[in-house]
């Protein structure tokens, strides 16, 4: 299976590419929001897909691997094939999205083309807990390269869960009912508290 390519961008469209890697062109279906960070030309590394049907071997691309990684997750589901996750990757950035089916925020996701009430509905009930993951990993990435203090992990579990579109007051209630100790790691803190806001 191919899981990531590097070669001579020489075709694209908003719908497909074509990698030039050591003679050999590969096609690769993307989403807009990879077309949108490939350069016009030049070298690029996107991460692959490879999807075997009955008839056809095709290949998808993606700028990130978050990407990727929710494209699987999508058609994962019942009802979802590549095509509509492709169609949703274009309509909303993965961060968004991976927002949404934790949050369980139906019209956000009904307001994708090809996505009902009933596949929004299957879509948080099958993959909340996965997306919540994804979410919560950018959320708390951090920007310089270092891990936070322990002193400073109820702070950061605040900053994520503000960013994650949680109220700053509501996600203070719950961090202060855990009753956690300070040194807690933060990912334990964000479980917890992710639990609670969940229900």
């Amino acid at each position: 299976m191919i899981a990531l390519l590097t070669g001579q961008l020489v075709y694209r469209t908003p719908e497909q590419i074509i990698i030039d890697v050591a003679g050999v062109g590969y096609r690769l279906q993307i989403p807009l929001s990879t077309y949108y960070a490939l350069p016009e030309e030049g070298k690029v590394q996107l991460q692959v897909h490879t999807h075997v049907k009955e008839d056809a071997i095709n290949l998808f691309g993606f700028s990130s691997k978050v990407e990727k990684d929710l494209f699987i997750l999508l058609i994962s589901v019942s009802g979802v094939g590549p095509k509509l996750a492709i169609t949703t990757l274009s309509h909303i950035p993965s961060e968004d999205l991976a927002l949404a089916l934790s949050q369980g925020d139906i019209p956000r996701l009904v307001a994708i083309p090809g996505i009902g009430k009933k596949s929004a509905e299957r879509l948080v009930l099958e993959l909340q807990d996965k997306a919540t993951a994804y979410a919560v990993s950018a959320a708390i990435t951090p920007t310089d390269g270092h891990t936070s203090s322990a002193a400073n992990f109820h702070q950061d579990a605040l900053s994520a869960l503000v960013n994650l579109g949680y109220k700053e007051a509501s996600a203070k209630r719950v961090l202060v009912s855990l009753q956690l100790p300070h040194t807690s790691p933060l990912e334990e803190i964000l479980k917890a508290a992710l639990q609670v806001l969940l229900k």
